[in-house]
């Protein structure tokens, strides 16, 4: 069994690799970055370090590496049983073509093995929409021959791994808690048995309980936390006034899933008290900037801020943590963020409201916007 990993950064190394080598599959990383590549195909091992109130060590060997762009890549797929990514929903329009080009390839070979493409990303949707971008570049002849040998199940992931540096580059260092929700319709022929992979038949309940409460409550610590000049997430939550408000936002933002979705309310809401606890490990640092970076991604309509507020509100339920959480995000300020730099000039240039409308879906005129007005002022007394 070959499994083909788009991404080989820590969570492809330290979470979706490491899961997949585990099961017993051949690893194959495809990334852009050519030291890392060399740093692979030369040492084909490397450790993650389970760095929680458990602490071990999982060795990862007989792995390697090909650059995601070129014809080996295509090869590699053409012969594999599984695909992942790992690399940001804004990269899959350059993973496409390289998964196109494998299915074709695939298909040229004579290979009818049922192929599963998983994107294992931080959004809505993301296999499908690696899927769309995928079958623009076929011919209807090869679209139609993926349509029969080829899955693209959509899938939800959760493992804190921030960017620890470890004495051995390759190695990573990642909490012990993970969970990856594929749903279970979207394969092509048998599901494959793999340790820690959960097939689920509503996978919307599961990326949105994932996105809208793990996602929403590290964005709000990290934008709060951000106005108040702190570094890490567990600085954060041991602040008692940014750690009610995010547990607060969580709440407001389960509630509204609650009602959604039909969860247990006890359950979830236990659900939110153990990713607190996740947010104060004291073992791994993961700073704000990290958390809080592509401002203008997580206030997009379907995203963590947005999505959770409007759900809540169409439930007639509390808003105003949310609120505070979408008021931090506009004032997040790193230089080194593309989007943090476009946000700002966007506020400074055509104001505040015309910078909510460009970005996050609420339309002109909608009394939201003065309520978002108000938030973000009301954070900067925070």
């Amino acid at each position: 069994m070959k499994a083909i990993q788009f991404g080989a950064g820590n969570i492809g190394r330290g979470f979706i690799g490491a899961v997949l080598a585990q099961a017993g599959y051949e690893l194959v990383f495809a990334d852009v970055v050519e030291e890392l590549l060399n740093q692979i195909n030369t040492r084909k091992e490397y450790t993650v370090h389970v760095s929680d109130h458990n602490s071990y060590d999982i060795q990862v060997k007989g792995v390697r590496a090909v650059n995601s762009g070129s014809p080996e890549a295509a090869q590699e797929i053409a012969g594999a049983d599984i695909v992942t990514t790992a690399v940001g929903l804004r990269i899959l329009k350059f993973v496409a073509p390289t998964v196109a080009k494998g299915i074709a390839a695939r298909k040229a070979a004579g290979n009818e093995a049922p192929l599963n493409v998983i994107a294992c990303e931080n959004g809505l949707k993301a296999t499908s929409q690696l899927k769309e971008l995928v079958y623009a570049q076929l011919d209807e002849e090869t679209a139609a021959w993926a349509t029969a040998h080829v899955g693209f199940p959509d899938a939800a992931v959760d493992r804190i791994v921030p960017p620890v540096r470890c004495e051995i580059p390759l190695d990573v260092a990642v909490e012990e808690y993970y969970e990856w929700d594929v749903e279970r319709a979207s394969f092509v022929g048998p599901v494959p048995e793999i340790k820690g992979m959960t097939p689920v038949d509503n996978l919307l309940a599961y990326v949105e309980r994932k996105l809208f409460t793990l996602n929403t409550g590290h964005a709000t610590a990290a934008y709060l936390g951000k106005m108040k000049g702190i570094a890490t997430i567990g600085e954060c939550v041991a602040d008692p006034k940014i750690a009610a408000t995010v547990k607060e936002a969580m709440q407001q933002s389960g509630d509204g899933l609650v009602r959604k979705f039909g969860f247990d309310h006890d359950a979830h809401f236990a659900y939110i008290e153990k990713i607190l606890r996740r947010f104060s490990n004291p073992y791994l640092r993961d700073e704000c900037d990290r958390v809080g970076r592509e401002p203008l991604r997580k206030l997009a309509p379907n995203d963590r801020l947005i999505l959770p507020m409007m759900t809540a509100k169409g439930f007639g339920l509390p808003y105003d943590k949310l609120l505070l959480a979408i008021g931090g995000a506009l004032h997040f300020d790193n230089a080194q963020d593309a989007q943090s730099v476009e946000m700002l000039g966007s506020i400074k240039n055509e104001g505040l409201e015309a910078t909510v409308v460009k970005y996050t879906g609420i339309p002109a005129g909608d009394p939201l916007l003065a309520e978002i007005a108000d938030a973000y002022h009301a954070v900067e007394r925070f």
